[in-house]
This record gives structure tokens, sequence and C-alpha cells, in this order.
């Protein structure tokens, strides 16, 4: 297996030093810790696009080597015009996005108008955008929508136009039949779960070892967007399977939606070995979120927060930047911190080891092939959903940041 000898030698040139990168993919999961390289394989099972990722290569030879059979050798058949309703510009998340619709548009000879609120609190702003892309007739619609039960009857409305609909980054659960042409998201649920898993690595002894109660948090920057609730959904179950494994009781207490969609929990609070406690700010900002995240950093029993997505994390670390108690050594009683989405304070977090690690996804994926699929159903094309292909859980223990810097600058 070459590219398993090149991942191995790549690893070997940063510098040895322990850290985990668990990379998941639909045909396949590796894991790469110290010195090895251990591997699940699938029939039909391919690694080009890992070894693309983590050896720095263009994104330009990622997306050709990574293109779905459904997409191969499209053209447009007119020179398209197509609304992308984004969440926000208040991240960095969509702008990686937009240059994945960039690159798309350019190979296709179709253009795009990228299109969102301020924040992705602005709900209503964002409908008002979709209706009047809408009035518009476009041929195709992008749609990333910020609350996916606010956007049903403008779903209606594409169904009566006939006005293909293609949802990225954030399917729609409850979506009127054969409005949505195709999903183009990453699988959610199992990307909590990773985080959940190698956060559970970091804090099983201290769990186990605890003389009482135990919080470990997660904000949640919104209870209405698909994409956020399966994601902290997927580590809720996931920690509560993990920690029940192991002989623990698990309350969930905190925002309603989450509590409620917690089937497995088996305690009260009261009661609890363990509480996942699940914050939810009013609007969608930093700030707001690092005040939620401070209310349960501030607990002395916290020994462990999950921020699910680019703003929650970054305000898990505004939180931190007053209480200087998040670290990678749970056994010295530093609080575990996972953080998701690869933004450079996200990723400098990791460097410098406040955070333990952080679970990665491709914008620029999501938009590439919303552009993709979007010009494909505008021809007249019966689509599949397309599952962006991985994402990544890096894992930093170690001391040496020069071999660290090479890595994620690398990733």
């Amino acid at each position: 297996m070459k590219e398993i000898e090149y991942l191995l030698k790549l690893h070997k040139d940063v510098g040895r030093q322990s850290f985990l990168l668990t990379y998941h993919h639909k045909n396949y999961i590796i894991y790469i810790y110290k010195e090895e390289v251990n591997y699940e394989f699938q029939k039909g099972s391919s690694i080009k696009h890992l070894c693309s990722m983590v050896a720095g290569m263009s994104a330009s030879t990622v997306m050709a080597a990574d293109l779905p059979d459904q997409f191969k050798d499209l053209k447009a058949n007119e020179a398209y015009e197509f609304p992308m309703m984004v969440k926000s510009f208040q991240s960095t998340y969509w702008d990686a996005a937009q240059e994945g619709m960039k690159k798309a548009a350019e190979e296709l000879g179709v253009t795009y108008t990228a299109q969102g609120p301020n924040s992705e609190s602005d709900i209503a702003d964002q409908v008002n955008m979709i209706n009047t892309a809408i009035a518009s007739n476009p041929k195709g619609l992008g749609l990333a929508a910020c609350d996916t039960s606010s956007v049903l009857d403008a779903l209606n409305e594409c169904v009566s136009k006939d006005i293909p609909v293609v949802t990225f980054d954030t399917g729609i659960a409850d979506a009127p039949e054969g409005s949505i042409a195709c999903e183009v998201c990453t699988d959610n649920a199992q990307a909590g779960s990773v985080a959940a898993e190698n956060m559970y690595n970091a804090i099983k002894d201290v769990v186990a070892n605890a003389d009482g109660q135990v919080v470990i948090g997660e904000v949640n920057q919104d209870a209405t967007a698909q994409n956020i609730q399966q994601r902290g959904g997927g580590f809720i179950d996931k920690m509560i399977e993990l920690l029940q494994a192991d002989g623990k009781t698990v309350a969930v207490a905190g925002n309603e939606f989450y509590v409620n969609a917690a089937k497995n929990a088996d305690a009260k609070e009261a009661d609890a070995d363990v509480v996942i406690q699940v914050a939810v700010p009013a609007q969608t900002t930093v700030e707001l979120c690092s005040n939620e995240a401070q209310a349960i950093l501030s607990k002395e029993n916290c020994i462990a927060i999950f921020g699910s997505n680019q703003t929650a994390a970054e305000g898990v670390l505004a939180a931190n930047a007053n209480l200087n108690v998040l670290g990678s050594d749970a056994a010295n009683g530093d609080v575990i911190g996972v953080g998701f989405d690869a933004g450079s304070i996200i990723k400098a977090a990791v460097q410098d080891g406040t955070f333990l690690g952080a679970v990665t996804q491709s914008p620029l994926m999501m938009g590439y092939y919303a552009i993709y699929a979007l010009t494909a159903a505008a021809n007249g094309q019966e689509l599949e959903d397309v599952p962006t292909d991985g994402y990544c859980m890096i894992l930093q223990t170690w001391t040496m940041k020069k071999s660290l810097q090479t890595f994620m600058t690398n990733l």
C-alpha cells in the first residue's frame, strides 16, 4: 500500500510526536498514532483524498481526485446563475465554502451570488433573501438554512415553480417531498461522536477516579439548524454510551431540545455520576457563546467541554481567556476542550495545547459540490446525495511546537 507507506513517512517527517489523526470516510477509517498506522478498509475504498489532505496538495488536485461519478464529464447546458444562500459571513467557514463555489463555477462556466444574513441568528433576514431569490425564478437555488423549519414554505414554492434546490452544510429533515434535488453534507452525528470518543480517551481516568459528580459541557450555537442538532446530539449520544459502558450514570441538563433528544440518559441531574451540561446562546455570536461557556467552565467539577462549530468553539476559547482552565493534561487538573472546524483561532488553540483537538470538515468541498449539483439539477439530471468525503480529529499532546505547526500548516 504505497499510500499508507507515504502517510507513515509523512507522519515521521513531522516529528513523530504523540498525536492522533483519525480520518473517517464512507469507505474507510485510518488512525495514526506515534509511529503506527492502523486502518480499516471496506471493499473498493481509496485513501487518495486523505493523502491529499495531509500532504497539503492543492484544492484543485483534491477536487479532481474526488469528483463523484454523477458529476464526471458534467457540462452546463447554459450559463446558469445560482443564488447561494449561506448562513452568514461571520466566520471563515463560509469564506472557505465560497472558495469551493468559485472553483466549481469557473470549471463549469456558470455564475453564482453568495447571499446571507449578518448573523446565523438572523433567521427572518435569510428567509426574506430566499423568497426574493425565488421570485427571480432562478435555474436552481443553493441553501444552507439557518433554521430548517423556517424555510419549508419557501421549499414548497420552489416545488410549484420547478426550481431545484441543493442543500449544503445543513440538510432539512422535514423538507416537502420532491423539494430537495440533492443534499451536500457531512455526517454530522458521526462527526460529533468522533469528538466524544477522542475527548473520552483523555478524561476516562478522571471520570473513573472521581469522588463525586463531574460535568462535561457542550456549547451549541443553536438548536434549530439540522447540522448542529445532529452534531451536538451525536456527541451526547456517544458520550453517554462510553460512560455507561464504564458503569457510570448520566444525566443531560440545560437546553430543552438537547435534553429531550438524549433518550439514553439514565439518571436525574442530582443523582448522576456525570452531567452533560448543554448550553445554547440567545443569538449565534462568539460573545454569547463565550458567556455560556464561561458559566460551564466556572463549575468546579467541570472536566471537559465541546464547542460544536466554529462560533461555539471560539466562544469556549474566549471564555478561557478569562478563566485559564483549558489544557491537554486532565490528570493534572486541566479541563479538556475539543472544538469543531478549522479556523485560525481554533488551529492556534490546538497548536498551543489549549484545545486537545478539533474535528474538521471541508466547507470548501461543500461549496464546490453544491455548484456541481445545482448545474446537474438545472440540466435535468436526477441526483444522489453527496456526503462530503470526511473529517478528521487532530489530537495534540506534545511539546515540540515546530513539528505541530508544520503538520497543521500541511493539513
